[in-house]
C-alpha cells in the first residue's frame, strides 16, 4: 500500500536545527508523507544538513525521498523560489522550518485540495495564531478596509492587503473559503502556481510573499483553510523579528507593493485606505507600549518605508 502523496514539500530553512528537527519529526509521524522533502538551507554550519540526514532514511523507506541543497540567495522567498526548481510532482507543499503537525494533517490538506478540481490552494488552521472576533474599533477599521459591512472578516484579503487569519469554530465546516493563504503549511497545485512563485522583489525575511503569491493564484482559482489539518507555529526569534524598525519599514514597503502590483489598486481612495491602517497601526503600538522605545521604532521604520516608496515612485517617473 502506497504511504505517500504527489507531493514536493519545501522548506526553508537558517540555522534552526533543533525547530527543523521537531518539524521533521511531526512529518515522519504522519500516516501519508510527500514523495519528495527539498530543503534549502542557509545555515551557517552543518548542523541543520545533519538533522535531514538523520531522518533521510527512515522517510526513504517509506517513499519520502529528502533533498537538501545549500541556499544560493538567504530569505524566506529566494530560497522557495530555489527549491522550486527540483520539484517533480504535481502538488507543492510550503512548510516553514519552525512547525509542528499534528496527526492527519498532511492527509486532510491534500484530500482537501483534490476534494474540487477548482481549489488551487489550501493551508492548515494555525492553533496558536488565529482570527479572533474583533473589538468595534477594528470592526470599524475593517468596514472601511472592505467598503462594506459583513458578518466576519476571517480570512479576508482586505482593501490594501490587510490579511486576517482564519477563524477556527466548531460550527464551520472542515474546508472553508478564504480570499488568501499563508506558506506556514499549505498545498498548492502545481499548475495553479506562477513561474517562479515568488516576485524577485521579497527578499530576507519576505514579508507577504505569500499574500501576494495566494492573491495572484486566487485570480483563477479559490482558496481554503482546512480546519482538520492543524499545527503549531513554533515561531523562533531572530535579528530579522527583533529590529523592530527594519521590520516595520519591509512591512510597509511590501504591504504598498503587493497593493499596487497584485492586487492592482493604485487610486487615491487606495492609498488612503493605506495611510488609514498604517495610522491605526501605529495608535494600537502606542497604546499597548504605552508610547515606549517600540513605537518609536515602528513610526521611524514606517517613515523610512515611506520615503523609500516616495523615492521609487520619483524614480519611475522620471524613467
Amino acid at each position: 500500500m502506497t504511504n505517500y502523496f504527489c507531493i514536493s514539500s519545501v522548506i526553508p530553512t537558517r540555522d534552526r536545527p533543533e525547530a527543523l528537527r521537531r518539524t521533521l519529526g511531526s512529518l515522519a509521524a504522519q500516516d501519508g508523507l510527500p514523495a519528495e522533502l527539498i530543503l534549502i538551507d542557509a545555515s551557517r554550519d552543518d548542523a541543520s544538513r545533519k538533522v535531514a540526514n538523520d531522518f533521510a532514511q527512515a522517510l526513504d523507506a517509506r517513499g519520502c525521498k529528502i533533498r537538501w541543497q545549500s541556499a544560493v540567495i538567504a530569505g524566506a522567498a529566494p530560497q522557495r523560489n530555489q527549491g522550486m526548481k527540483l520539484v517533480t510532482q504535481p502538488v507543492i507543499a510550503f512548510f516553514d522550518d519552525d512547525i509542528v503537525l499534528e496527526q492527519n494533517c498532511l492527509a486532510s490538506l491534500h484530500g482537501a485540495l483534490m476534494s474540487d478540481a477548482r481549489i488551487g490552494g489550501v493551508n492548515a488552521m494555525i492553533t496558536n495564531q488565529r482570527y479572533f472576533p474583533p473589538g468595534w474599533v477594528s470592526r470599524l477599521i475593517f468596514r472601511l478596509m472592505r467598503g462594506r459591512p459583513q458578518t466576519s472578516y476571517a480570512g479576508c484579503l482586505l482593501g490594501p492587503a490587510v490579511n486576517l487569519l482564519p477563524e477556527d469554530r466548531d460550527d464551520l465546516p472542515e474546508i472553508v473559503p478564504v480570499e488568501w493563504l499563508n506558506t506556514t503549511c499549505t498545498l498548492y497545485r502545481r499548475e495553479a502556481l506562477p513561474d517562479p512563485p515568488f516576485s524577485e522583489f521579497f527578499s530576507g525575511y519576505s514579508v507577504m510573499e505569500d499574500v501576494a503569491l495566494s492573491a495572484r493564484v486566487a485570480r483563477d482559482w479559490k482558496l481554503a483553510n482546512v480546519r482538520t489539518a492543524r499545527i503549531f507555529h513554533d515561531s523562533q526569534p531572530g535579528a530579522h523579528k527583533d529590529n523592530v524598525t527594519a521590520l516595520s519599514k519591509m512591512e510597509l514597503i511590501n504591504r504598498h507593493y503587493v497593493m499596487t502590483h497584485v492586487l492592482e489598486q493604485r487610486g487615491v481612495p487606495d492609498y488612503a485606505r493605506l495611510a488609514l491602517w498604517e495610522s491605526f497601526q501605529l495608535s494600537v503600538c502606542a497604546v499597548q507600549k504605552h508610547c515606549g522605545r517600540a513605537f518609536w521604532q515602528m513610526l521611524q521604520g514606517k517613515l523610512l518605508g515611506l520615503g523609500q516608496i516616495i523615492k521609487g515612485q520619483r524614480q519611475r517617473e522620471a524613467g
